[in-house]
């Protein structure tokens, strides 16, 4: 994993300390226990996706175009999430962004942390965020106010998913945490070092991504022990979905991988794009991925054939939602 302490430039987009296309991190997940997804999720058949410098887009017609959404914040944001008819945005600096207009309009919620986070999932009723130094905030008023939760890392955190129950982290270092709450973690054991930065949950299956073509899979009740697939790429990966019994996941140089068989076995997928991919989410029977340069692809069939979706933004793109 190359991670550059100064600002470059990757395809005209500004980044800092970045793993490879993203700023600070590439991360991203959420789910229930039938869907799941890194950097998305859904409502009333409105996809979101959110990126750098405050960039909010929508679309209404299945992923297929996208359109400015009216966005309260400059700062990047890196993930989206679905629950409870709302959608949660996260980003630099504690910075939370919500609607429960169907992404209409956004406002700026003010968290108990100033640490960027950026992941965000929601199961039970609750939102949780992950970010730098294992920052993890909670909230049980659908975003309404957040508090810290206790975390049993000073580890970046990168994504974050519920299923069967359970909030599942994973961050640098191979690092996986786990609560039953979303007020207490603990570590679980990584069979990897090596930083992840998505993680997804689908058909009883936790999902979990990262350098190197790293993917991780646990089929325990709670997340508690993980176990190394075969992966068919050596590009990071940074964001992971399930839908339609399939997951896909999204990586560098428009790298997209997929499996049928509750991620046992993997495959490559034939990508339109060179541009790094990095967030990716599922509804109406489709897959949307969104990366740097302001790519946005869809998949109607579950994730073998890809097109470009028309984009309004040459903006990094990281964090994709759909509201069903």
């Amino acid at each position: 994993m190359r991670k550059i302490l100064i600002t470059f430039l990757i395809s005209g987009i500004a980044f800092g300390m970045i793993s490879c296309g993203g700023s600070d991190s590439l991360s991203g997940s959420s789910s229930d226990d039938s869907t799941v997804t890194t950097g998305s999720l859904s409502g009333n058949g409105v996809f979101i996706v959110a990126g750098l410098s405050g960039n909010i887009l929508k679309s209404t017609d299945k992923g297929s175009s996208f359109d400015n959404a009216t966005s309260p914040t400059s700062k990047n944001l890196y993930e989206v999430e679905f629950g409870n008819s709302t959608f949660v945005v996260s980003g630099d600096n504690g910075t939370i962004v919500k609607s429960t207009d169907n992404g209409t309009s956004f406002e700026s919620i003010t968290t108990s942390t100033t640490n960027t986070l950026f992941g965000v999932g929601f199961g039970n009723n609750i939102f949780t965020a992950v970010g730098i130094s294992g920052s993890i905030v909670k909230s049980t008023d659908n975003g309404v106010t957040w508090d810290n939760a206790t975390s049993p890392t000073a580890n970046y955190l990168r994504g974050i998913v519920f299923g069967n129950n359970t909030f599942i982290a994973v961050g640098d270092s191979g690092n996986i945490v786990r609560s039953d709450d979303g007020s207490s973690f603990d570590n679980v054991t990584s069979p990897v070092t090596s930083d992840l930065y998505g993680v997804g949950y689908g058909n009883s299956t936790f999902i979990a991504v990262g350098d190197n073509g790293t993917i991780l899979r646990s089929t325990a009740e709670n997340g508690s022990s993980w176990d190394n697939a075969t992966s068919p790429t050596t590009s990071n990966l940074y964001g992971v979905v399930f839908g339609n019994n399939v997951f896909v996941a999204v990586g560098d140089n428009g790298t997209i991988v997929r499996s049928t068989d509750n991620g046992l076995s993997w495959d490559n997928v034939t990508s339109p794009t060179s541009n790094f991919l990095i967030g990716i989410g599922f509804g109406y029977n489709t897959f949307v991925a969104a990366g740097t340069n302001g790519n946005i692809l869809r998949s109607t069939d579950n994730g073998s054939l890809w097109d470009n979706s028309t984009s309004p933004t040459l903006n990094q793109l990281r964090g994709v939602g759909f509201w069903e």
